[in-house]
């Protein structure tokens, strides 16, 4: 994943400054998420691995497919990458680009598991108070667990809080066996 990642970031870094100067980043993110489903359909990673095709046949089947999403940039952008040999980095690069974005819009996707479903009001409150600890707008996603007892775990990229009963039961555990 490391090597996908340090290969695949001077062109999501390349997609990201363009977009962010032509101020299309939702249009480019769109591309870009679009692209990387379709590399990786099986029909397409069989295409796309067949020696028997021309980086041009790869760079248009690409467009071809993705006719309705791709502005002239975005078909520009499938082409150097099929030149290069890229395509395959597409999943990568449109998780970096989406990165960028994030912390260029000040923004950060919150995944909320709890033990049963919250209300509208609790969520926007759990949003409101998480948006001023983590200084960005809060986009939440939740989903339910009945095995966390009660309580919530709160996953924002690399921070986690485990704020439930199946959590802090398992710490008072590791507290008492230690």
């Amino acid at each position: 994943m490391a090597e996908l990642s340090t290969t695949a970031r001077p062109y999501a870094k390349a997609a990201f400054e363009h977009a962010l100067a032509a101020s299309t980043l939702g249009e480019w993110s769109v591309m870009l998420a679009t692209a990387a489903a379709v590399s990786q359909l099986p029909e397409v990673k069989k295409f796309l691995s067949s020696p028997a095709m021309t980086t041009a046949q790869q760079a248009q089947m690409f467009i071809d497919v993705c006719a309705d999403t791709f502005n002239a940039g975005g078909e520009n952008f499938i082409k150097i990458l099929a030149e290069n040999k890229r395509l395959g980095l597409l999943p990568t690069i449109s998780e970096l680009f989406d990165a960028q974005k994030a912390i260029q819009e000040r923004t950060v996707d919150v995944e909320l598991t709890t033990a049963f479903a919250l209300d509208s009001e609790s969520e926007k409150r759990l949003a409101e108070v998480l948006g001023k600890k983590l200084a960005r707008e809060v986009h939440v996603h939740t989903t339910v667990d009945p095995l966390l007892l009660g309580g919530v775990i709160v996953k924002a990229g690399d921070l986690v809080i485990d704020g439930s009963v199946r959590g802090r039961l398992a710490k008072l555990a590791e507290a008492i066996n230690s």
